[in-house]
Formats: structure tokens, sequence, C-alpha cells
């Protein structure tokens, strides 16, 4: 397959740790918004692996199905991808095998252990990454009169409510930056934005 570059773009952002020098200390990312749907892998293959789209999506449907039968059966399934295989454990603490009873044994999920093949396919990548040019962020939150005006933007653009990831993409901020200064228009005797939890996720609508 031809490619542009080599390895993965990637973004830099600092941490609030402080580093020996005293700086921030600094982390990588994958590029924000750099992914690809199962539809555009289908288009892809066809083009670069001589696939047919839509064969990619049948193997896949007939792999899970096939997978989560013999799963449920109790096999361990060794594909050129990697191993799966059924993670059990007990209801309750038990010292006796003897006293184990089907009741007693629970299905937890699936483990997956990488395969020799797949490994050997992914390190042939490895051999370094491409630097996405980020804009500064000191720059951006510079401009607070623009960052507003961008959050009532944002929140037209997505129905009267955001989340930091949306105003991060919208803005160029990082997400760590987007989400602190949204936050900060939460706060105060005249808050812009009212912060409501759902799970992990953190929504913000207009006041």
């Amino acid at each position: 397959m031809p490619r542009k570059n080599k390895g993965m773009w990637y973004e830099v952002h600092p941490t609030p740790a402080k580093g020996a020098d005293g700086k921030n200390l600094v982390y990588v990312r994958p590029m924000s918004g750099r992914k690809l749907t199962f539809e555009e892998l289908e288009e892809r293959c066809e083009k670069y692996y001589s696939s047919r789209y839509g064969e990619l999506r049948r193997a896949f449907d007939i792999f899970l199905r096939a997978v989560g039968f013999y799963l449920a059966e109790g096999y361990r399934i060794e594909t050129p991808i990697g191993t799966f295989a059924p993670n059990l454990s007990l209801v309750r603490q038990i010292t006796d095998p003897d006293e184990v009873t089907d009741r007693d044994v629970r299905f937890d999920g699936v483990e997956y252990n990488p395969g020799k093949r797949w490994n050997r396919e992914v390190d042939r990548w490895l051999d370094g990454f491409r630097r996405y040019k980020l804009p500064n962020t000191l720059d951006i939150l510079a401009d607070r009169e623009k960052l507003e005006q961008q959050m009532h933007e944002c929140l037209a653009k997505h129905s009267g409510y955001i989340t930091a990831g949306m105003f991060s993409s919208y803005t160029g901020l990082s997400r760590y930056s987007a989400r602190k200064l949204l936050n900060e228009w939460t706060k105060g005797d005249t808050p812009k934005l009212l912060l409501t939890k759902r799970g992990k996720e953190h929504i913000y609508t207009e006041i």
C-alpha cells in the first residue's frame, strides 16, 4: 500500500507535571480526528489490496458469529491476529474443587493475546512518526473574546450542548485546555455554561 508519510502523525501537548528543568513535561498522542470508519477501511482495502468492497465486512461477520459460538462452548480460538479465549471466574469463594458447580462459573469476557504474525505486521511500521504541527495553545488562549465566540458557534452547531472533545476540535486547543476553559465558564457570579456529568462524559450547555 503506498504511503505518503512514514508512521503515524502525532501531537505534542504539555502536562501539569514539571520536569527536572522546571518546565512542563509533555506527552504525545495520535493526531485528533485521525481515524478510519469500517467503510473507509473497506474502500482502502479495495483500492490497495485488491479485495472486493464488502468482502472484509462479510469476513468479519462470519468471524464474529463463529468465534462467539465456539468461545461460548469453551474453546480457545487461534487466529492470524492472535488467540481468543473465554475468561472465566467464580461467583463465590470456594476452597474445595469438588464443590464447584456450573452455577458457580461465570463468563467474564474474552482474553485476547496478539499473535506473532500480527506483531510482525505492526512492527514493520514502527520506524518513526511524523509530527503534526499544532497551533500554539498559548496564542489561542490569549484571545478569550474569539474563544467565547467560538464557544457559542460550537453550541449552535451541536444543538445547544458541547463536550471538551467538540470544543477542542473546533478551536484547535488540546482536550485538556478545552476542558479547563469550559470549566472556567461554569464558575463565578455570572457563569456562561452549565456543567452536567453523564458517566465519564462532561456535557456543557448554555445558561
